[in-house]
């Protein structure tokens, strides 16, 4: 029976509890288990937070409220705030842990605590990260370089499921708050890029875990047109923006 001691299991929420129920039953189902569970709330409706609340006895997880929603960066700055543990796990509420991840836990936890230089250790992305370097059990170092072509070396680090030292906000700042989630999200990154942060990356990105948005709890994000659709024209037009922009932010951005 894995159980994490030095790690805090934190999780983000916003109007989908038994998406979050589901979340936490998952972990008990894989007997993983973690020194504290915090679960961050961004002003959910009430049914929602009643709903939370009724699951506290089985799950026994701390819930930190907010009396109006203030957006990703503020949620996930005042959990990380109430984490008490050495490191942290975070987890979006939309996500369901594999059979394998527990161990894949299990050793990413082994490399931070034998590699004092890294940050963070990722579990999950939308696309294998184009520079790597094999490091063991099918994990691989990031490598960042800014004359490495193409504009995916800059998604170094997301706030898919990772796990990350409580003192990341030392190291990185914390999250800006009052922005949209994709600026927020980018903000973050190129922070933890010009800082020359050091992570890991599972190779084979999507078995640790699924993202799960049914009908009943779809996504609470909302893209813009721009940014998803697949039109040609504006497709191209979107990476030759995103190759200018991410360069000139990281060589001459505050």
């Amino acid at each position: 029976m894995p159980h994490f001691d030095d790690i805090t299991l934190l999780v983000t929420h916003y109007n989908r509890s038994t998406s979050l129920e589901r979340l936490l039953k998952n972990f008990s189902d894989l007997d993983c288990s973690f020194g504290d569970i915090v679960v961050s709330d961004d002003g959910s409706k009430q049914e929602h937070v009643d709903y939370i609340n009724s699951l506290k006895g089985k799950y026994k997880f701390t819930l930190v409220t907010t009396p109006k929603n203030k957006g990703l960066g503020n949620n996930i700055n005042k959990g990380q705030d109430a984490v008490k543990t050495p490191y942290t796990l975070y987890v979006q509420e939309d996500f369901v842990p594999q059979q394998i991840f527990p161990g894949n836990l299990k050793n990413a936890l082994s490399y931070m605590n034998e590699r004092k230089e890294l940050d963070f250790v990722r579990f999950y992305a939308y696309f294998k990260y184009p520079w790597l370097k094999p490091y063991k059990n099918g994990f691989s170092d990031m490598v960042f370089k800014i004359w490495n072509p193409g504009y995916k070396k800059f998604y170094y680090y997301s706030d898919h499921p990772h796990l990350r030292r409580t003192t990341f906000f030392e190291r990185f700042g914390r999250y800006p708050e009052g922005l949209k989630v994709e600026v927020t999200e980018y903000r973050m990154m190129m922070q933890v890029l010009k800082a020359k942060g050091k992570g890991l990356f599972y190779d084979d990105y999507t078995a640790n875990f699924d993202q799960v948005n049914s009908s009943a709890e779809p996504s609470t994000v909302r893209r813009n047109f721009w940014r998803e659709t697949e039109n040609p024209l504006i497709s191209l037009s979107r990476h030759l923006y995103r190759h200018l922009k991410f360069n000139f932010d990281y060589l001459l951005g505050k």
